[in-house]
């Protein structure tokens, strides 16, 4: 079966209003062959313009894989995936660098956004699936570049995380205290080092007569509550309607009666709703924070709470008042472990994350927490 008739189906396919179920394409194959085909020559058919029309195409089988966190696509011949130890190359190719932009523009579609020569690069969710897809076109990259990060949810609880390695006896009872005790905190990190995992899983030990509000991008969080609530942010469609935004459902969460309010990760102008509602009665709290060490957390909610018009001062008196602790998760090797519990502490020149237990050196401060 040559690339020509596999390309005439496929024009032939996409000016049809039908569903593309096997029989129609398989008679579309042997229309446009002008001839018998080879039971065979059809299969390979439906196969390849299966993955043409539905799917993340040649992908399908890298993000079925239970322990794929990333697939990416730099050109026809170079699929990488990461599976939590670090990238590797995949056998996956495509035909040439036509197919991938048209992969990259079909999951854009279905995404509800925009992929052409004229808006070139596009973020977005894909429906129904947990994967978020970004790709960008030429000449802005040299070739399709297609990312797709897969957002499991956090299902393990604080007794799976400890067998796994993640922290001690001693520390699972401190995590409880935390919890207990309603202290705000944050669970900050990189990129796949676990904080959602141990977010979902102190969010479990929430006692079960408190009701749970939680602000997400995507679902991911899942712990094992009761009274769960989860609203959930929309983009913006491609005219540009219908967006709701992290820091509207802050604001939309204040009103449900919560006992605890939650945001999965705090990534821009919603921290100054987060900190309001900490400081207004709803002790407890929680989020996540993309930073790389407890010390650089002041800085980046200093910038977060800039997008929100929040000044430095006014943002640490209210990060002082309302979190109490920083969670530091870490990655190596493909190993995900707690790595370090800070505190918030107010100085003359500003605020601080000072040490109560380090990996390496153990407990700082116990009193704090036990």
């Amino acid at each position: 079966m040559t690339a020509a008739l596999v390309d005439r189906v496929r024009h032939r396919l996409a000016g049809t209003d039908i569903e593309l179920t096997a029989a129609v394409v398989a008679d579309a194959v042997r229309s446009e062959a002008g001839g018998v085909l080879a039971d065979s020559d059809v299969l390979e058919a439906l196969r390849v313009l299966r993955q043409e029309f539905s799917g993340t195409g040649p992908l399908d089988p890298l993000l079925a894989d239970p322990g794929t966190t990333d697939v990416l696509v730099t050109a026809p011949d170079q699929v990488w995936v990461d599976g939590g130890a670090g990238l590797r190359r995949t056998t996956v190719t495509f035909p040439d660098e036509d197919a991938v932009r048209r992969l990259a523009q079909r999951l854009a579609v279905a995404a509800g956004r925009r992929l052409d020569d004229a808006s070139p690069c596009v973020d977005g969710w894909l429906p129904g699936s947990g994967v978020r897809l970004h790709a960008v076109l030429p000449p802005i990259a040299e070739r399709t570049c297609l990312s797709l990060r897969v957002l499991r949810p956090a299902t393990h609880d604080l007794e799976a995380l400890q067998r796994l390695g993640t922290f001690d006896d001693d520390i699972g009872l401190a995590l409880r205290s935390i919890v207990r005790k309603r202290l705000a905190f944050l669970v900050i990190g990189g990129t796949g080092s676990g904080k959602t995992s141990l977010l979902s899983a102190l969010l479990g030990c929430v006692p079960a007569t408190e009701r749970i509000v939680c602000v997400e991008d995507a679902s991911e969080l899942s712990p094992g509550h009761p009274q769960f609530v989860r609203l959930t942010a929309r983009p913006a469609n491609v005219e540009g309607a219908g967006e709701v935004t992290a820091r509207e459902l802050v604001r939309e969460a204040l009103r449900m009666r919560p006992d605890r309010i939650v945001v999965g990760e705090v990534r821009g102008a919603e921290v100054r709703e987060l900190l309001t509602s900490l400081n207004t009665g709803h002790e407890g709290g929680a989020g996540t924070l993309h930073a790389n060490s407890p010390a650089e957390v002041p800085a980046r909610l200093e910038a977060l709470g800039a997008l929100g018009g929040l000044a430095p001062h006014a943002l640490h008196s209210q990060v002082a008042a309302a979190l109490r602790i920083v969670l530091h998760m870490r990655r190596d090797n493909g190993v995900r472990y707690l790595n370090e519990i800070g505190a918030f502490e107010r100085t003359g020149d500003g605020l601080v994350v000072r040490p109560v237990w380090t990996r390496a050196k153990g407990w700082h401060d116990k009193g704090l927490l036990c």
